[in-house]
C-alpha cells in the first residue's frame, strides 16, 4: 500500500512531539512492506528553530536514527495533485496550514482514488474550536484523533462512525532500556516549557518537591524564557536546553526517576490524553511519578505502572520513597514496561492505522493482503 503523509516536519521535533510518534508509525509500517512518503512545508517552524539554534548538526540524531525515514519538502505553490498520484492512504496533520488541508481534500472529493485521513494530536479542538471548524475537512474520510476526549468533540461536530482513536506509543525500536544497566542519579524532566500552561504545577510538582527531598534536577527542553530560568535556577535546578528525541533514551539511563506534568488543557478539557513522554518513559524502563491526570481510558495501572501524586506534599513522599527504595523502581520498571509492550508501541498503532484504512477503503483490502 502507498501511504502519503503531510506532517509539519518529520526532520524536526524541536518542540514538535508528533514528530516522535510519526517516525516510530513510519519505520513500522515500512517494515511491513508498505511504501510511504512524506510531504513537510519548507518554512516549517519547528525545523527553523531548530537549524536556527544547532544548525545541521541538530538534525544528526535523527538521521542516524531513522536512515530509512525521509522527507519532501514543498514551498508556498505547491500543487499536491502529484504526490498524491497513486495513493491508497493519505493523513494530513493538523498542524498544516488550512490551505494545504482543503486542496488535499478537494482532490479528494474530485475522484481521488485513496483513502483520506485528518490526524489532530493537539488541543486547539477545545482551545480554539473556532480555528479548527474554520478548517475545510468536507473532502476527508474521517478524522484520527489522538484520545478519546478530543473524539467526542469531533463526534458533536457531526463525524459520527468516522473518528477513530489513534493514541500515540512508543516506538520501542528506539525506546527500551539500556542494554547496559549504568549509575543512576537524581530526576530528568524532558519538556517545553511552552505558553505558561504548566508553570504553577511544575512548580508545585517538580521544582519545589525535588529542592525538597534533595534530588538534582536535569530539565531538557525549548521556550524557556528567562523567567522560567529564573525559577529553575532559584530551585536549584539545571537547565540543559533542547535534546534530540533520538538522544532521549540515553538521558533517561542516567537518571533514577522522572516526573509527568501535563499540560493543563489535558487535565481539565481533554483527560485521558498523556504526553507521549509518558510512553517513552516507560518503554525506557525509568521510574515515573506523575501530577495529577485521569487514565480515562485505562491506558494504564496507575500505582503500578507509575505513582501519582494528589499534591506537592504527596510528591515529595513519591520522590523519597524512589530515591530510597529500589524494589520500588523495580517493580514499577517491570510493570510500567509490560503496559507498553502489551498495548502502547508504533507496531500496535501501525496495525491499528492499517485495520482503520481497510474499514473506511474496500479499495485498500486488497493492498493490506499482499503484505505478510
Amino acid at each position: 500500500m502507498r501511504i502519503v503523509y503531510f506532517t509539519h516536519s518529520l526532520a524536526s521535533c524541536w518542540n514538535h512531539g508528533n514528530a516522535h510518534f510519526l517516525r516510530g508509525v513510519l519505520r513500522e509500517l515500512i517494515l511491513r512492506g508498505h511504501e510511504a512518503k512524506v510531504f513537510e512545508p519548507d518554512d516549517a517552524w519547528s525545523l527553523r528553530n531548530l537549524l536556527a539554534d544547532h544548525g545541521e548538526a541538530g538534525l544528526d540524531a535523527y538521521r542516524d536514527a531513522y536512515p530509512e525515514l525521509s522527507s519532501t519538502a514543498f514551498g508556498p505553490q505547491f500543487d499536491p495533485a502529484a504526490a498524491l498520484d497513486g495513493a491508497d492512504l493519505v493523513i494530513v496533520h493538523e498542524w498544516n496550514d488550512p490551505a494545504l488541508v482543503a486542496a488535499v481534500g478537494r482532490a479528494r472529493a474530485a475522484g481521488g482514488r485513496f483513502t483520506l485521513l485528518f490526524h489532530d494530536t493537539h488541543h486547539r479542538a477545545v482551545s480554539d474550536p473556532e480555528a479548527i471548524r474554520a478548517v475545510d475537512l468536507s473532502g476527508y474520510d474521517g478524522v484520527l484523533a489522538f484520545g478519546e476526549a478530543l473524539a467526542e468533540v469531533y463526534r458533536r461536530w457531526g463525524w459520527g462512525e468516522r473518528v477513530f482513536v489513534w493514541h500515540e506509543a512508543a516506538d520501542v525500536a528506539l525506546f527500551h532500556p539500556p542494554v547496559e544497566a549504568g549509575a543512576r542519579q537524581g530526576l530528568v524532566w524532558i519538556g517545553n516549557w511552552g505558553d505558561g500552561e504548566r508553570t504553577a504545577e511544575l512548580e508545585s510538582f517538580l521544582f519545589a518537591p525535588a529542592q525538597a527531598v534533595g534530588l538534582p534536577l536535569d530539565i531538557y527542553g525549548v521556550r524557556y524564557p528567562d523567567p522560567a530560568r529564573w525559577m529553575l535556577a532559584r530551585y536549584g535546578a539545571r537547565y540543559r536546553g533542547w535534546a534530540p528525541n533520538a538522544r532521549a533514551p540515553k538521558i533517561f539511563a542516567r537518571h533514577l526517576a522522572t516526573v509527568h506534568v501535563p499540560r493543563r488543557f489535558y487535565v481539565e478539557a481533554l483527560p485521558g490524553i498523556p504526553t507521549i513522554r509518558v510512553f517513552e518513559a516507560l518503554a525506557c524502563g525509568i521510574p515515573l511519578a506523575s501530577a495529577p491526570w485521569s487514565d480515562a481510558e485505562g491506558l494504564f495501572r496507575p500505582g503500578r505502572d507509575y505513582l501519582v501524586a494528589r499534591d506537592g506534599e504527596e510528591m515529595k513522599r513519591h520522590l523519597r520513597a524512589l530515591a530510597s527504595d529500589a524494589d520500588l523502581r523495580a517493580a514499577l520498571v517491570r510493570s510500567g514496561l509490560e503496559s507498553i509492550l502489551a498495548r502502547h508501541t508504533c507496531a500496535h498503532r501501525a496495525e491499528e492505522l492499517l485495520a482503520i484504512a481497510a474499514r473506511l477503503s474496500p479499495t485498500c483490502r486488497p493492498a493490506l493482503e499482499t503484505v505478510g
